[in-house]
C-alpha cells in the first residue's frame, strides 16, 4: 500500500482546502494518508527535519505531496525518508535570497503543478527546477493558492499515483 504525506504550506494548516480535496481522492485511490502539522514552524529545516521524523515509522511506499514551502519541505526529505515519489503544488524553489536552499531534485518520479499568474513564487522557478530534473510539469491559470483547480490538481495526482502503482 502507499502512504501518501502531505506538508502544507507557510500560511496554510494540516488540513486545508486543498490537502482534505487530495486526501479524499489518495483514499479512494486505496492510499493510506496522513498530513504533518507544521504550524508556528517557519523555518523550513525544522520542518524538513518533522517530516523525516514522522516518516521513520512508515513502511508502505511512500508518496510525499507538497504545497509552496511544504513543496520544499517535501523536496528536502524525499531522499531521507526513501519517498517512492514526490508531487508539489507551486514548490519554494529558488526564492530570493534562498536559493541555495533549493534542494536538489530527488532521483524519483516528480510531478509540479504551477500556476501562471503566482505573485509568490514566481513560476519560472518551477519552470527552472522541472527541465533541470526532467520533471512532469503541469501549468494551469491560477495564482499561487491554485484552490479553484483542484479537480485539474486531483486529476494529476491521480494520474501519478496510477503510475507510481504500476512501477
Amino acid at each position: 500500500m502507499t502512504m501518501v504525506v502531505f506538508s502544507h504550506g507557510q500560511e496554510s494548516g494540516p488540513w486545508g482546502t486543498k490537502i482534505r480535496a487530495m486526501a479524499e481522492l489518495a483514499r479512494d485511490s486505496g492510499c493510506e494518508v496522513e498530513s504533518i502539522d507544521y504550524q508556528g514552524m517557519a523555518d523550513p529545516g525544522e520542518r524538513v527535519e518533522k517530516l523525516i521524523a514522522e516518516c521513520a515509522g512508515i513502511d508502505d511506499d511512500l508518496l510525499l505531496v507538497g504545497s509552496s514551502m511544504g513543496g520544499h519541505v517535501a523536496t528536502a526529505a524525499a531522499t531521507k525518508v526513501n519517498a517512492k515519489g514526490l508531487f508539489v503544488l507551486a514548490p519554494a524553489f529558488y526564492m530570493p535570497g534562498y536559493e541555495s536552499l533549493t534542494p536538489a531534485p530527488p532521483s524519483i518520479p516528480i510531478c509540479i503543478v504551477h500556476g501562471w499568474n503566482d505573485d509568490i513564487v514566481p513560476v519560472e522557478n518551477s519552470i527552472r527546477y522541472a527541465a533541470d530534473c526532467k520533471a512532469t510539469l503541469h501549468i494551469l491559470d491560477s495564482g499561487h493558492r491554485l484552490t479553484e483547480k483542484i479537480e485539474e490538481i486531483n486529476y494529476y495526482l491521480q494520474r501519478f499515483i496510477e503510475t507510481l502503482a504500476q512501477s
